[in-house]
């Protein structure tokens, strides 16, 4: 049983199933918080911030060093990446065809650290390649479902999901890189990096829906109490994250990791009675035989 618990695999499964339930509370917050771009923004700053504080505390509770040159660079710029990601993809998001800008961002956030990590520690081999290429139909399958909306992605869109999933790779690749400081202070660093950039995008935000004479998102208690859970369960699957690339292979940790939205569709439909579509449930399928073909 310790081995199992040690396993990046069993780690990576684990930051899937509270990278989904932070997604879920999120979005929660964000319609609470009036279902703006704004409300977005607010949400993972409110976030971001309190998942900050604890962290910094729980540093200086533990003595742990606080890191310097490239681990300390990788951390902010992990934080910087996913930032900038987050508030593209919502961008994407708010333009309609969700399903789509979803999953071409989850396919990107799962290939990017796999091609890297292969480069670097060559094959995982054939059947693990395989159990990826039916990880990415999963991906596919989960999220891209029917667009509620009828709205066709233009070309802005898609380039905006395009480079929300690169930076999400890019962050798995720098989460890796810094996670040598531990796993509490690149979490930390990471997430000075994500309130910084968030917090530039989100004054540009608000200059321009004043000069329209726009009202401002909402920060209620609910939208508070959403912030708390998004935030503990955001960076409890990032460490988790950051653990499962110490323990094994990269393009593992990723793959499995990427899996996400089957947490979030799982929650959507236990809280909000939301059924699964049935392509969400061939891809949840699919999802699972990638998982045993990864892990074998």
């Amino acid at each position: 049983m310790n081995m199992l618990l040690q396993g990046n695999a069993l780690l990576a499964l684990l930051a899937a199933a509270l990278w989904g339930g932070g997604d879920f509370s999120g979005g929660m917050g964000v319609k609470h918080g009036g279902g703006t771009m704004g409300a977005a923004l607010r949400v993972v700053l409110l976030s971001h911030a309190m998942s900050f504080a604890v962290l910094l505390a729980a540093a200086r509770l533990r003595g742990d060093v606080f890191p310097h040159g490239a681990v300390l660079a990788w951390g902010i710029g992990a934080g910087v990446a996913g930032g900038l990601s987050l508030a593209l993809f919502y961008i994407a998001l708010s333009r309609g065809a969700m399903g789509a800008s979803a999953a071409v961002s989850g396919l990107l956030a799962a290939a990017i650290p796999a091609a890297v990590s292969i480069s670097g520690e060559g094959s995982p081999g054939a059947l693990r390649v395989a159990g990826f290429v039916l990880a990415g139909m999963a991906i596919w399958l989960i999220a891209a479902g029917p667009n509620a909306e009828a709205v066709k992605a233009d070309a802005g869109t898609v380039w905006m999901s395009v480079v929300a999933g690169a930076g999400f790779g890019v962050y798995f690749v720098a989460l890796k890189m810094a996670g040598s400081a531990g796993l509490v202070w690149p979490m930390a660093t990471a997430r000075m990096g994500s309130i910084s950039v968030c917090s530039v995008v989100l004054l540009g935000l608000l200059a321009k829906t004043r000069s329209r004479g726009e009202g401002a998102a909402k920060v209620n208690k609910a939208v508070v109490l959403w912030c708390m859970s998004t935030a503990l369960l955001d960076t409890s699957g990032n460490m988790l994250f950051i653990a499962a690339t110490r323990a094994g292979r990269l393009d593992v940790a990723a793959v499995l990791a990427s899996l996400y939205p089957a947490s979030t569709i799982l929650l959507a439909a236990w809280t909000l009675s939301e059924r699964p579509t049935r392509r969400q449930g061939l891809g949840m399928g699919v999802a699972a035989a990638a998982v045993v073909m990864i892990t074998l």
